[in-house]
């Protein structure tokens, strides 16, 4: 007859086995050593590049709106929180991974403190390359000392290129003040980096190219009218005059980026992208959720391919 085995036997016995399986197991693999950071990979069938400067630039740019939650949703006022929720600070950093793994080479937005510490951790981090054209909102004013030293630490940062935020040159130019939009311009060129001029109005480009401004480029906004909501004069429209636009940047060498596209996601990505480059943008700054991003990297290469007979010639 087998010996009779207690309960309490029985658990001791099979904790001491168990045991002695682990250390077998233990001793047999090696503990992994700690996991390096990620490195974005190689874009495959890059995006076609232009250039500004010496930089070259994906022809669509990943947009900083999303990014730094600073989203434009009409009256619909949850989303700016549900934007927010969403990007969390490691979305944001993967974002940035899967822009690079499409082609999109470029990121440009303005400088609030803690976005722009998450480009600076996706480079330390996670070995990302994407290059920054980031805007100041630091004052314009008289001496340029708040100026200069933001534009100072943001190119110390790592910023490759620097533009004029369009809020500040809008209201420079309306209150008669091309000269500080040219010391602006000049802050930046100082420090060795491409230097540009934003604007949602086009009387800031006019005024530039009247006053010989050594802008390097212009991000000047470029959609059409044909959605539901532009009438409705209520965060949802931010190029009033886009057939002034496009004839007028006819006559400008310099590159052009064009931004607020989709008109903050009311017209269609194959839509804006085929309206603003074969109007005449060099570039298209694209706003994107992470999964938005690879369907309009394919659809951009699309719209480019067969883009034809553009009264303006590719400036960049």
């Amino acid at each position: 007859m087998g010996t009779e085995i207690s309960r309490r036997t029985f658990v001791k016995e099979t904790v001491a086995a168990s045991a002695g399986t682990a250390m077998v197991l233990g001793a047999a693999a090696p503990q992994a050593s700690a996991a390096e950071p990620p490195k974005p990979p190689a874009p495959q069938n890059a995006l076609p590049k232009g250039k500004i400067g010496d930089m070259e630039v994906s022809r669509i740019l990943l947009g900083g709106n999303l990014l730094t939650h600073f989203t434009h949703s009409r009256d619909l006022r949850y989303v700016y929180s549900l934007a927010a929720h969403y990007n969390t600070d490691d979305k944001i950093l993967e974002t940035l991974a899967v822009a690079e793994a499409n082609g999109i080479n470029t990121v440009s937005m303005h400088n609030p403190p803690h976005p722009i510490s998450l480009l600076k951790r996706y480079r330390k981090e996670r070995g990302g390359k994407i290059q920054w054209i980031i805007c100041p909102t630091a004052p314009v004013e008289a001496g340029m000392a708040k100026y200069t030293q933001e534009v100072q630490e943001l190119v110390d940062a790592g910023s490759e290129a620097i533009y004029l935020w369009g809020v500040r040159a809008d209201g420079l130019c309306s209150a008669k003040q091309i000269d500080l939009i040219g010391k602006a311009v000049d802050v930046a060129k100082a420090q060795g980096v491409p230097s540009g001029v934003g604007c949602h109005s086009l009387d800031v480009v006019v005024a530039c190219e009247k006053n010989k401004i050594a802008a390097d480029f212009y991000i000047k906004t470029l959609h059409h009218h044909n959605y539901p909501s532009a009438k409705l004069n209520h965060d949802s429209m931010w190029c009033t005059n886009p057939e002034e636009t496009i004839e007028f940047m006819k006559t400008v060498t310099k590159p052009w980026i064009a931004f607020k596209t989709m008109a903050a996601g009311a017209i269609p990505p194959r839509n804006a992208l085929q309206y603003v480059f074969q109007n005449g943008a060099d570039f298209a700054l694209f706003g994107m959720f992470d999964y938005e991003i690879a369907e309009d990297v394919k659809l951009a290469k699309e719209v480019l391919a067969g883009v034809k007979d553009r009264a303006r010639p590719w400036r960049a």
